[in-house]
C-alpha cells in the first residue's frame, strides 16, 4: 500500500506516493534524481547519504521516507551548483584540494553545513565531531576541516551566501 509523503526538497514543495518501505536516501535518488546522495554502505556509518533534515545532519538511509513528512529537505544539489553558483563551502573544498574520488564529499559538505548553519565559528574540535560520521578513504581528514574551518571564516565576513 502506498503513502503520500509531503515534503519540501531544495525549497521545493514536493508530493510523492510511495511505499512506507522505502528509505528517503531511495526516494530522493530514484524519484527526484538526487544522485549527489550517495548510497555507501546502507547502515548509516559512512556518511555518503548525509542530507539535512530540519536543520540536521541525518544519514537519509536509516530514515523511512514517510518520517520526511513535513520536513525541511537540503541536499548537495540545493546547497549549489557548478560552475558558477558553488556555496561557500564547495567552493573551499576544492581550493584546499580536500577532495579526491568525491564519493564521501556530499555528504561531507552537509554535515558542515548542518554545522556552520547553526555554529558560524566552530572550532577545529566542533568541526572533527560534526564530520565524524562521514568516512572518508582517500584524503584523510585535515584538508577537509581546514576548508571547513577556511569557508566558515569567509561566510562569517558576509562575502557569500
Amino acid at each position: 500500500m502506498k503513502q503520500t509523503v509531503k515534503f519540501t526538497l531544495n525549497g521545493e514543495n514536493v508530493e510523492i506516493d510511495v511505499s512506507p518501505a522505502r528509505t528517503l536516501l531511495d526516494v530522493l535518488r530514484n524519484d527526484f534524481n538526487m544522485r549527489g546522495t550517495k548510497n555507501g554502505c546502507e547502515s548509516g556509518e559512512c556518511g555518503a547519504c548525509t542530507v539535512i533534515m530540519n536543520g540536521k545532519a541525518v544519514t537519509s538511509c536509516l530514515i523511512p521516507v514517510v518520517k520526511a513528512q513535513g520536513a525541511i529537505i537540503e541536499t548537495i544539489e540545493g546547497i549549489g551548483t557548478p560552475p558558477d553558483s558553488l556555496h561557500p563551502i564547495q567552493k573551499s573544498f576544492v581550493r584546499n584540494n580536500a577532495l579526491q574520488c568525491g564519493y564521501c564529499v556530499p555528504g561531507m559538505i552537509m554535515s558542515a553545513k548542518a554545522l556552520l548553519d547553526k555554529n558560524p565559528d566552530p572550532a577545529l574540535e566542533e568541526v572533527k565531531t560534526a564530520i565524524a560520521g562521514n568516512m572518508c578513504r582517500c584524503t584523510g581528514y585535515v584538508k577537509m576541516e581546514k576548508a571547513i574551518l577556511e569557508a566558515a571564516e569567509e561566510m562569517r565576513k558576509g562575502a557569500y551566501k
